[in-house]
């Protein structure tokens, strides 16, 4: 099944974070995302928006969807850039909801110029 047909199920806490072969092949489905994994493993991505106001339009859709999906990323918007970045608190690290929600989010429709900027 693909990542963008399941749904994210609430995560409490009690099991472990994927590993990094886990995380890896999750990574495969991802287009333009990046892994940090110094730390809490976290997986991200940043989008250049043509506008500000277009930058807090695509937020609203994401927090629209993570209201959806019961799993809420870190937003970063700095004028026209937008930074999603998505772990699993309760785990202290990556779970399969980051990877679904982060599917989802490419999914979105929007008129962005994706940038390579690192964080």
């Amino acid at each position: 099944m693909k990542l963008t047909e399941k749904h994210c199920k609430p995560c409490e806490g009690g099991v472990p974070p994927l590993t990094d072969d886990e995380e890896n092949t999750l990574m495969n489905d991802l287009d333009g995302w990046d892994i940090e994994r110094k730390g809490v493993h976290r997986i991200y991505k940043t989008w250049l928006l043509p506008t500000f106001v277009k930058a807090i339009e695509f937020v609203n859709e994401i927090a629209r969807l993570a209201e959806e999906e019961g799993h809420h990323p870190e937003l970063i918007i700095n004028y026209r850039r937008v930074t999603v970045e998505l772990s699993t608190h309760a785990i202290l690290g990556l779970s399969e909801n980051d990877f679904i929600l982060a599917s989802k989010i490419n999914q979105l429709k929007i008129n962005d110029h994706p940038s390579k900027r690192k964080r």
